[in-house]
């Protein structure tokens, strides 16, 4: 992945792209994958960088959705159920099997939930991770030692899948490369270009270099999460609002809180809300909140009503109550969830996370909805409508068996963030013997090598310190500061990689550290 080939390559395109993809996201890097991996000519554009929005701010579950067999979406639980599956096999050094824990207070919660587990069961068939069971009291308190035992009448294990969000995003761009499609960051659509009042490309800036471009493409798919709308609306500016955005905050934790590798899933909070605790990286992450906000930010603040709820309700069910001096980092993400038809008036936790995909008279086509579970769904379908709309040759999809760039099949630590880089890890891992300067840990707290920086410099297409510490590794998510002090010689390596000046590195400093405020517990205040 290199930014200045692929510019110069919308520079000197003359012929039409086939598909172009609007968005950087799982939905935007799974349908330019879908549309490359068809043999069509691909471009993606992406405003910021791969992940930057809701992509990179998930719980880490690759899961069907206990929660909305419970609502009664059985159609959206059995998609998600063996997309789960195919994620699985397709990309096992990013996906794990990972154990839930849901701990039983109730007398009658042990029989109610071991019918609906054994349904989820039952759907998921030859996809599934493994059956649930009925544990007793003791077992519970083995498996997860600092449960609360007040009331503890037993547990429930089932499976799910967890995952690194943005690290399966960059997988996904590396993988559209792979089959011939292009890929590029910090280049923001501005306006969308149109002949005889159908769509034909867009006019896009490139945020680095201040430069306009004019690309045209035979299809132009809105594929923008949160910031779907704007793009609608460049389109159709009186068009109405089709996404409803939801707020969903999660909070890192010290692993002493939960020194267990089994998650915890409480499938009722105070307001009806499902609640985890889930090992992440040698960490535990909780979350998640589930509140509609008024417009979409690529930096969304968590308040501290949500910060005070994750809180409460996770002491509820452990040992040891976290606190806010607890907290590593805060991190907050939005929910692209498909608004309500008018006259409905639906709670988020309710609202379908089924995805649509519209088409406008001027044949935009808008992917909304859906989740990252679903992603290859999602863009398999687009594509199937940008086949017609483009009026492409027809292809059959390939991505229910295409293996993300990387496939290792050997069972890893995933607690070693080197085992994402799949059978790119010896690569990485090389470049130590080029100079003294990339040799060892950047942070060894969080098993950071120097060498994950020049990598994502020169293959993954990382353009600032934010996007080595917030995705490349997840340093920002797991421990900001510890992610403040490897920033300036993270920003070091890699203004001698980008030829960058002293200037440079100080103006990006500054405005990381003026970033992370957002992720630290201390300074949201009351």
């Amino acid at each position: 992945m290199n930014r200045k080939s692929v510019l110069k390559n919308i520079k000197e395109t003359k012929k039409k792209w086939d598909v172009l993809v609007i968005g950087g996201g799982a939905t935007g890097l799974g349908t330019a994958l879908d549309a490359a991996s068809r043999g069509f000519k691909t471009l993606l554009l992406e405003q910021h960088d791969f992940a930057k929005g809701t992509s990179g701010r998930s719980t880490k579950l690759v899961h069907g959705g206990v929660r909305y067999l419970q609502q009664g979406d059985v159609s959206l639980v059995f998609e998600a159920l063996k997309e789960r599956g195919l994620m699985f096999q397709n990309a096992p050094h990013l996906v794990r099997n990972q154990s839930f824990v849901i701990p039983i207070y109730d007398w009658w919660g042990g029989p109610f939930y071991t019918v609906g587990l054994k349904v989820y069961d039952f759907m998921a068939g030859k996809l599934g991770l493994g059956p649930s069971r009925h544990i007793s009291k003791e077992e519970t308190i083995k498996v997860l030692p600092t449960v609360e035992r007040n009331g503890l009448k037993g547990g429930l294990i089932y499976h799910d899948g967890q995952f690194d969000d943005a690290r399966m995003a960059i997988s996904l761009a590396q993988t559209c490369v792979d089959y011939g499609g292009e890929v590029i960051n910090y280049i923001k659509v501005i306006q969308v270009c149109k002949e005889k009042n159908l769509v034909t490309g867009v006019i896009a800036k490139d945020m680095e270099n201040n430069v306009d471009y004019t690309i045209n493409a035979k299809v132009v798919i809105n594929a923008t999460g949160v910031f779907a709308d704007e793009v609608r609306k460049m389109d159709e500016p009186a068009v109405k609002n089709m996404i409803s955005p939801s707020a969903g905050i999660h909070l890192v934790i010290d692993k002493s809180f939960l020194p267990s590798d089994h998650a915890v899933m409480v499938p009722q909070t105070s307001d009806g809300r499902v609640l985890f605790a889930v090992p992440w990286y040698n960490k535990v992450i909780l979350g998640t909140t589930d509140s509609l906000v008024d417009k979409p930010s690529l930096e969304p603040i968590a308040s501290d009503e949500d910060i005070d709820f994750i809180l409460n309700n996770a002491g509820q069910y452990l040992l040891k109550q976290p606190e806010r001096k607890d907290i590593l980092s805060i991190f907050s993400g939005l929910r692209p969830l498909a608004a309500p038809e008018e006259g409905e008036d639906k709670a988020t936790k309710e609202i379908s996370r089924s995805h649509k995909v519209l088409i406008s008279v001027s044949g935009l086509i808008t992917i909304i909805g859906g989740k990252w579970t679903t992603y290859r769904k999602m863009a398999e379908d687009t594509i199937e409508k940008a086949i017609m709309v483009g009026e492409l040759p027809e292809r059959k999809c390939i991505t229910h068996h295409l293996l993300i760039h990387g496939y290792n099949i050997n069972n890893a630590d995933h607690n070693d963030p080197m085992t994402v880089y799949g059978l790119d890890r010896k690569k990485v891992q090389s470049i130590e013997e080029e100079s003294d300067k990339f040799k060892g840990y950047l942070s060894e707290s969080l098993l950071i090598r120097k060498t994950q920086v020049i990598w994502a410099v020169r293959e993954e297409m990382a353009r600032s310190p934010e996007d080595v510490l917030a995705r490349r590794t997840r340093a920002l998510f797991l421990d900001v500061k510890e992610s403040l002090r490897i920033a300036p010689e993270t920003a070091q390596l890699m203004a001698n990689e980008l030829n960058r000046d002293s200037k440079w590195v100080d103006d990006q400093l500054a405005w990381y550290n003026e970033l992370a405020k957002g992720y630290f517990a201390s300074l949201v205040t009351h």
